[in-house]
């Protein structure tokens, strides 16, 4: 579905990333964990088109997407979440998921201001849809709030509908449990069960390694910047490598 291959990004004389390769297989859920400053979302912001990487390349499902902008992965089924909640806080819960679902729309900037038949009927569907993304994510009653009143837990479902409502085929998440207390990180692991089972393609970045660990099919371990290890779950907590050096070993 997705890979990185030789993936280095230097900023200045800084190495944020090097060499780092792996591939996301289709259907899964995949983790990438490491300390803070291993490079995750770094490598989070050249994958899907923040940044362009020193070296390297992303393959979208055999196309090379190296320097995509956002927008053009958007159109090919490629969403992320933001470890800090990114919402347009003067709209509503239901608009802020219509403008996700933009890739949807053909009418044009004169026609919905002339109120053109064919312009109504597109909002009426594109509403009918964004509400059925609100409903999947539990936050329907939500609908008319203005986003930038939401408790943050809640945002943080507004993030995932509208990111839902682009209808991707992969969905990255940086830290979506960030901020979240235990009752509302197990909602967020059936939410992201429920996404996987859609046939939708799951990275997450994640510090929760009690959901890392129950969710996830395979994980990729970063540490300075470098790939120090991938497997399964259990292959991960039996990693000495990676207990050493990120979870921790008593000498």
């Amino acid at each position: 579905m997705l890979e990185v291959a030789g993936i280095t990004q230097i900023f200045g004389g800084v190495t944020a990333l090097q060499d780092v390769s792996f591939a996301i297989h289709k259907g899964d859920i995949t983790g990438v964990i490491g300390p803070n400053g291993a490079g995750k979302t770094t490598l989070f912001n050249i994958i899907t088109g923040i940044y362009t990487q020193t070296s390297g390349t992303v393959t979208l499902e055999g196309k090379n997407i190296s320097a995509f902008p956002p927008e053009r992965l958007a159109r090919r089924g490629m969403v992320r979440t933001f470890q800090n909640i990114e919402l347009f806080n003067q709209m509503t819960v239901l608009e802020n998921v219509m403008v996700g679902m933009h890739t949807r729309s053909s009418c044009g900037l004169l026609s919905c201001a002339l109120k053109m038949p064919w312009s109504i009927a597109e909002e009426r569907r594109i509403r009918k849809g964004a509400v059925k993304w609100l409903d999947f994510a539990g936050i329907t009653d939500l609908a008319d709030v203005t986003a930038g009143n939401l408790p943050f837990g809640q945002g943080r479902l507004l993030e995932i509908a509208r990111a839902l409502a682009v209808e991707p085929r992969i969905m990255l998440m940086d830290e979506p449990a960030a901020g979240l207390n235990s009752q509302e990180t197990q909602a967020l692991g059936q939410l992201i069960r429920r996404i996987r089972e859609m046939g939708i393609t799951i990275v997450l970045v994640e510090h929760d390694m009690e959901l890392v660990m129950d969710i996830c099919d395979r994980i990729v371990v970063l540490n300075l910047g470098m790939k120090l290890a991938e497997g399964t779950p259990r292959e991960i907590q039996e990693n000495h490598e990676v207990i050493a050096a990120y979870l921790g070993e008593d000498d």
